[in-house]
């Protein structure tokens, strides 16, 4: 009974973000950061997705346009634009979104899985859940999966240049 209700009492915390219109969000946990748009170096023969990388004091960390890697309109960079910078399995990747709105704690109750059909043009491997928070929908990345084993992969060759340079 007792370990029912610590379940019934369970909340995630997430970073809540917009993206093309919809709201999304992502475990606190492995976010390292939330920075203002900066100016980022382009670096060639990367994925489309890949914006390119940025100096974050002395760390060298790749940046994804989140509106490509979901196969998304693209939308011009605003002052509310945002690098979420996380880090997933010792991989830290930057990833640009249209605006943060807030932090938040959501119940676990309220986490349903993905319906197939709900992926608004997403890949729904790229969804852990939806979670209903006051009269919105907010869609749960699995960061995991965002950041596929190419983009680690990526991330130990920019590592591994930004020692040897």
């Amino acid at each position: 009974m007792e370990e029912k209700e610590k379940q019934m009492n369970a909340e995630e915390q997430l970073v809540v973000f917009n993206l093309a219109g919809e709201t999304y969000g992502i475990d606190i946990s492995l976010v390292h950061e939330i920075i203002r748009m900066q100016t980022i170096t382009k670096v060639p023969k990367t994925p489309h997705f890949v914006e390119g990388v940025i100096n974050l004091r002395g760390r060298i960390v790749p940046v994804i346009d989140l509106h490509q890697r979901f196969g998304l309109p693209g939308t011009e960079q605003t002052q509310e634009s945002r690098i979420i910078v996380v880090e997933v399995a010792g991989v830290t990747v930057g990833m640009i979104v249209d605006s943060v709105s807030e932090v938040l704690r959501l119940p676990v109750a309220n986490i349903e899985p993905p319906p197939p059909a709900i992926s608004g043009g997403i890949d729904s491997a790229y969804l852990r859940g939806v979670g209903k928070w006051r009269e919105q929908l907010i869609i749960l990345l699995e960061l995991s999966k965002v950041l596929y084993k190419d983009q680690k992969e990526m991330q130990q060759d920019f590592t591994e240049k930004s020692r040897v340079g």
